[in-house]
C-alpha cells in the first residue's frame, strides 16, 4: 500500500526550467555579492562547493558542511560577513526570481488530495539550495510550508547526499520509516529522479514531455504533465495505476 508521495519541486511541482532560473540566479548573486567577491571568483568557488556536497554520499557531514568547508575558506571576507550578505539576499532580491517561474495550479490539488489520503508528502528537491530559497519556491508554486503539513521537505541543512546518490532517497526512507515499495517519487529528472528511485524499489512517476522513456532502467507507473498524473487520480483514485502492498 502506497503510504508517502515524494514531489520533485522545479519543473514539477513549479514550472522552473533551470537553463532559464540559474543564470538569472546567479546573475542576481553575483552583483549582489560584488562589494566582497569578484563575480568570477564567486561562480568559481561556488561550483567547488557544488562539486563537494555532491561528492558526499550520506555517511558524515550535511550538504551545508561539505558545502561552508570549501567555499568559506577559500575567499578572503570573514564567513560570518559573507553569511550576512547571503541571508540579506535570499531575503531582498531571491524573491524576484520569481518572474522566472510558472505556477501549475495542479500542485496544489495534488498535495492536498494526498494529505487527505493521509499519506506523507515530501519536497524531494535535489538539496543544493538553503531552506530558504527552498521554501521560497514553494511559495511560487502555490504550496508554501505554513499550509502544508510536509513531512519532509529536503534542504541542503538537513541532507547528507545529494540526488547525484542513491544515499539521498535512502536518508528520506529512514525519516519517514516507510520502505520503498510504500512511496511514490514524482520529478522531472530521469537520471536524478526516476533511475535512483526507481532502483532501490520505490514506484516512480515522470513528469515529462517525452513521448516515451529513454530506457527500460525504471519501471514506471506513468509519465507525463503534472495536469495527466492529477487526471490519473480523479479516474483511478489513487496515485498507482495498480494497488500494491509495498
Amino acid at each position: 500500500m502506497l503510504r508517502a508521495v515524494l514531489f520533485d519541486l522545479d519543473d514539477t511541482l513549479l514550472g522552473n526550467a533551470m537553463d532559464t532560473f540559474l543564470p538569472a540566479y546567479f546573475g542576481a548573486l553575483t552583483r549582489y555579492l560584488d562589494p566582497w567577491v569578484p563575480s568570477e571568483r564567486l561562480i568559481e568557488e561556488l561550483q567547488r562547493a557544488t562539486r563537494a556536497m555532491n561528492a558526499e554520499h550520506g555517511e558524515r557531514v550535511t550538504n551545508e558542511e561539505a558545502f561552508a568547508s570549501v567555499f568559506y575558506p577559500a575567499l578572503e571576507p570573514e564567513r560570518s560577513t559573507l553569511e550576512r550578505a547571503f541571508e540579506r539576499f535570499y531575503a531582498e532580491e531571491f524573491p524576484k526570481l520569481r518572474q522566472f517561474t510558472r505556477r501549475r495550479p495542479q500542485a496544489r490539488a495534488l498535495v492536498e488530495w494526498a494529505l487527505e489520503q493521509g499519506l506523507q508528502v515530501v519536497v524531494a528537491t535535489n538539496p543544493l539550495f538553503p531552506r530558504v530559497a527552498v521554501q521560497e519556491r514553494l511559495a511560487w508554486a502555490g504550496v508554501p510550508v505554513d499550509e502544508v503539513d510536509y513531512a519532509l521537505v529536503t534542504t541542503y541543512e538537513n541532507m547528507h547526499a545529494t540526488k547525484s546518490h542513491v544515499a539521498y532517497y535512502r536518508e528520506i526512507l529512514e525519516r519517514l520509516g516507510r520502505r520503498p515499495g510504500e512511496c511514490l517519487m514524482v520529478g522531472d529528472s530521469w537520471e536524478k529522479d526516476i533511475v535512483p528511485a526507481s532502483s532501490i524499489g520505490m514506484h516512480v512517476y515522470w513528469i515529462t514531455e517525452e513521448p516515451a522513456p529513454p530506457s527500460s532502467r525504471a519501471a514506471l507507473q506513468g509519465h507525463g504533465s503534472l495536469a495527466e498524473l492529477w487526471e490519473l487520480v480523479e479516474a483511478h483514485g489513487s496515485l498507482l495505476r495498480q494497488p500494491t502492498d509495498g
